[in-house]
């Protein structure tokens, strides 16, 4: 079975047609959809009616599932998360700031599947930032800060009990089973410049927020600089915004994007599950 494939206009992303994700899929297929998925940095698949057993299948061709640690599991399953949101929450919406996924562990994800279960009529878009391209077109002068340095990332900003979700009174409603420890204030060093681990393509690594100080700087300084390298590198001319129908599969390389989730569509239920995808360098 061959497939499809029909570029955006915009600096990644690439619809996939012609498959059927409910039946296996062959080596050919599946290497074929990888160097798609490492060239477009985000596969888009509509109309795959797919259950859970579907989507940790579909995962695991490119890789071991990844550990999700601040988000607990749907019942019955150990690697599915529900990104959830009920009409009637009060709480922000979830991962509405720009981020690689778990940039914060000692070996980040390769990437993440979303899939599309209930959509609302409005709002609700996803958007992704190509930071291949973004440290390509990067002016030299700025390059030049940033080069050798190593970014110290954690998640305490937001998943330690002093964080954002440690905000009891603002959590109290939401749906989505998020987890709160102090583990998140553990920190793990990456290059703020890294080159892809498959294609070996240099990009910019995560950014201000999972990031938390430069390696050698003060804060002041270190603050000062991530925001400056946040400014270029989440600049509109790099940005593909997905605009989500039912029944939709969405896989991006976490090493290669930045990504965050829009709200407006308060009034409506949104519900999606999420799988993560392991390094192939991981245990």
């Amino acid at each position: 079975m061959t497939f499809n494939v029909t570029q955006s206009s915009a600096p990644c992303g690439a619809i996939i047609e012609g498959l059927d994700l409910t039946k296996q899929l062959d080596n050919s297929q599946v290497a074929a959809l990888r160097q798609e998925w490492l060239r477009s940095h985000v596969l888009i698949f509509p109309d795959q009616e797919l259950s859970d057993d579907d989507l940790e299948r579909y995962s695991l061709y490119f890789g071991h599932f990844g550990y999700d640690p601040f988000i607990a599991p749907i019942d019955g399953r150990d690697h599915v998360i529900a990104v959830e949101r009920k009409a009637e929450e009060q709480a922000p919406v979830f991962a509405e700031v720009w981020h690689s996924d778990w940039s914060f562990q000692e070996v980040p994800p390769a990437g993440t599947c979303l899939y599309s279960i209930k959509i609302p009529p409005l709002g609700g878009d996803t958007e992704y930032i190509n930071q291949h391209k973004a440290l390509a077109e990067m002016p030299a002068e700025l390059r030049a800060k940033i080069e050798g340095k190593t970014a110290i990332h954690s998640a305490r900003a937001g998943y330690s009990p002093d964080g954002y979700f440690g905000n009891e009174e603002q959590e109290a409603d939401r749906s989505m089973r998020i987890i709160v420890s102090e583990k998140a204030n553990d920190t793990w060093r990456h290059p703020i410049i890294r080159r892809h681990p498959e294609t070996g393509v240099e990009g910019l690594f995560g950014c201000f927020g999972y990031i938390i100080g430069i390696e050698g700087m003060g804060d002041a300084e270190s603050r000062d600089l991530l925001m400056e390298v946040y400014s270029w590198q989440t600049r509109d001319e790099f940005v593909y915004r997905h605009h989500w129908q039912e029944n939709m599969l969405v896989m991006w390389d976490n090493r290669s994007v930045l990504h965050k989730a829009n709200g407006g569509y308060d009034g409506y239920d949104r519900l999606l599950h999420r799988t993560t995808i392991a390094e192939q360098t991981a245990a």
